[in-house]
């Protein structure tokens, strides 16, 4: 989504003395505004016999929103007086995305969001108790003002008003759609766009005192039309981290994080869902995406408590990256994790609110999106736990979240169809034995392990057994949406042969989309190919090995402050790594605690694996039994 912030900006004389000479203010702000267009061309092909080049062209969205003054937006109104029509700008708008796009407006009196006031300055002294309210009162004991635009009939293409604003509306105190244009936008060569213009009225009470009035109002621009309302800021609740989905799109609930000013804690992790979109993280800013000062926090990074949170409170927002294709398009993901022009840049570890460095796909199998970033060891990971699970409609492979477990048999596999060939996204061909669910109808990850039958089960979105996803209301950190899925090693790995790996094998099959992998672990002796230990010590701890890896084979960081520098590296944005805690038995342990994720390297009974709590994290060095259910995270491949 891109936008474009107008402020448009006029003062309102209200005296008993002669009409004064008007005069005209609006300054415009343009942010977060991209205009230019991208050519990429692919390398022909140089073989003798080939009579042709391909080529491949890509165009970026284009869309603006421009405003040109064309009356003053000051008046000298007499007291007792209504005047309308005051002050003329046209806005003008141009977008090329097929899928339309939208105006919003918002009062921004003194810059500040909902404001729809007119700020009262009588003698130079800010009085606020003879600030003007809005409304649309044309006489009366209530001095007023408000807003209406018109479309231009003429411009190049058409654009439609909302809400009722082609009359003389009050100025809304949230982004409130004003125009749009719903459909594809084929403006031609040469064109000019869609036109408002845009004007004011305002009425004066006989007993209004002299002064000058001020008011704004933003304009917004949003694309497609259909993308959810510009975000906007949130009221927290004194005492306490108030977080925010920061989408009107977004589903999901989260309660209050109880905090007093300078304690440590540890954040929520996000329960929070959006179609299409990928979770990076929390920001301190609701405009994070052209607030130079926004800092960006991982969902489960430790944070100081600021100064004045007891009072007033804290709050922070979900920061969404808008999918920009699939996580099996190879062409998508080389050029985003490439070096090229477009690629991404490697993310910062300071929480830098730098967006440049993460971007989200989709995968095919589920539709469900994937923030991405280009991590420390230089290579592109899911920074989101994999939701990956095994409802889908046989033939169509589309997600019912009307299935429940005791209906898998009828239209519908209990076998997690496709483990067996991750390269495939077609989930109608054949069944793994040992996957998330076993072949016996309604029963959960019942698999076979070291010859004897154990149950344990692996639900979806964290013993959860509903068909709604982001939906629970805590007042505590087990916010399910964002642990993922937990997964034997069997299910993690599609193993088909009962868990049957060399000592130090690694496999080279997962459930991760065609063209990721499953992070390899192992021992000392095994560095170069450990995926963790190239994150956590190579790149996260800049080379620096754990103080005991001389005397251990499985070496790690462990204690104040090794461990718990390491592991809060691992918790911050963009690294986003989750005590996601692990399954065992029947039920989730160690959620807002611990982590736990699996890697591809394994020996007979048990998988190497990531794991970190507070004060001590093993880059892929320490064990857990296969049996167990851990969170998985995707990297690129090899």
């Amino acid at each position: 989504m891109k936008r474009f912030d107008g402020h448009h900006c006029f003062k309102y004389q209200a005296s008993r003395a002669q009409k004064r000479k008007q005069g005209f203010l609006i300054p415009v702000l343009l942010t977060g505004l991209t205009t230019l267009c991208g050519i990429s061309l692919s390398t022909p092909s140089t073989m003798a016999e080939s009579s042709s080049a391909s080529a491949a062209v890509i165009v970026v969205s284009a869309c603006s929103l421009s405003a040109t003054n064309t009356a003053p937006h000051t008046a000298s109104i007499p007291p007792g007086t209504y005047q309308a029509d005051i002050g003329s700008t046209t806005l003008k708008a141009f977008c090329n995305d097929q899928g339309g796009f939208a105006i919003y407006a918002i009062g921004y009196t003194d810059t500040t969001y909902g404001k729809n006031t007119l700020t009262a300055n009588i003698n130079n002294e800010l009085i606020p108790s003879s600030d003007i309210a809005t409304g649309t009162a044309t006489s009366g004991s209530t001095s007023n003002w408000a807003m209406k635009l018109a479309t231009n009939s003429g411009a190049t293409y058409p654009i439609s008003l909302n809400n009722g604003f082609g009359a003389y509306s009050a100025v809304p105190t949230s982004y409130t759609k004003v125009a749009s244009r719903e459909s594809g936008t084929d403006a031609g060569s040469g064109a000019t766009g869609a036109e408002l213009t845009t004007t004011y009225a305002a009425f004066m009470k006989s007993g209004q005192e002299a002064g000058t009035y001020s008011g704004k109002v933003k304009y917004t621009m949003v694309h497609p039309a259909n993308e959810s309302a510009p975000p906007q800021p949130q009221q927290p609740t004194a005492g306490c981290i108030s977080y925010f989905a920061n989408a009107s799109t977004a589903e999901g609930t989260m309660g209050c994080q109880s905090v007093t000013d300078g304690r440590t804690v540890t954040l929520f992790a996000s329960n929070f869902s959006r179609t299409g979109y990928g979770f990076a993280g929390w920001s301190d800013a609701f405009d994070y995406a052209t607030n130079p000062n926004a800092h960006f926090y991982g969902p489960h990074e430790d944070i100081t408590v600021p100064t004045g949170t007891t009072a007033n409170g804290l709050a922070l927002y979900a920061v969404w990256v808008k999918s920009t294709g699939n996580l099996q398009d190879a062409n998508k993901v080389a050029s985003l994790c490439g070096t090229g022009e477009g690629a991404l840049t490697q993310a910062p570890t300071d929480g830098t609110a730098n967006l440049t460095s993460v971007s989200a796909l989709t995968d095919l199998r589920d539709s469900q999106t994937y923030a991405i970033a280009k991590l420390a060891d230089g290579k592109c990971w899911m920074v989101e736990n994999l939701r990956l699970d095994n409802q889908y409609t046989v033939g169509n492979n589309q997600t019912d979240p009307s299935v429940t477990n005791a209906s898998l048999s009828q239209g519908y596999n209990p076998s997690f169809i496709g483990l067996a060939d991750p390269e495939s996204t077609n989930f109608d061909n054949g069944a793994t034995p040992n996957s998330l669910y076993t072949t016996e109808t309604g029963v959960e990850g019942k698999n076979t392990i070291s010859g004897s039958n154990q149950d344990h089960r692996f639900p979806r979105y964290n013993n959860s057994n509903t068909s709604q996803r982001a939906k629970n209301t805590t007042n505590t950190n087990v916010n399910t949406y964002s642990y993922g899925n937990y997964y034997t090693w069997a299910a993690v790995i599609a193993d088909t042969t009962n868990y049957a790996t060399n000592n130090q094998g690694v496999t080279a099959t997962s459930i991760c989309p065609t063209g990721w992998t499953l992070p390899r672990g192992g021992d000392k002796n095994n560095e170069v190919n450990n995926d963790y230990w190239n994150l956590v010590v190579n790149g996260i701890n800049n080379g620096t090995k754990p103080a005991n890896y001389g005397s251990r084979t499985y070496p790690n960081y462990i204690g104040n402050p090794e461990g718990s520098n390491v592991s809060m590296a691992l918790r911050s944005y963009p690294t986003n790594f989750l005590y996601s805690g692990y399954f065992s038995i029947s039920s989730a342990s160690s959620r807002g605690s611990f982590g736990s994720y699996w890697s591809s390297t394994a020996d007979a009974l048990y998988s190497y694996r990531l794991s970190l709590n507070s004060t001590d994290v093993y880059p892929g060095t320490s064990f857990q039994s296969k049996y167990f259910g851990s969170a998985a995270r995707c990297v690129l491949g090899p």
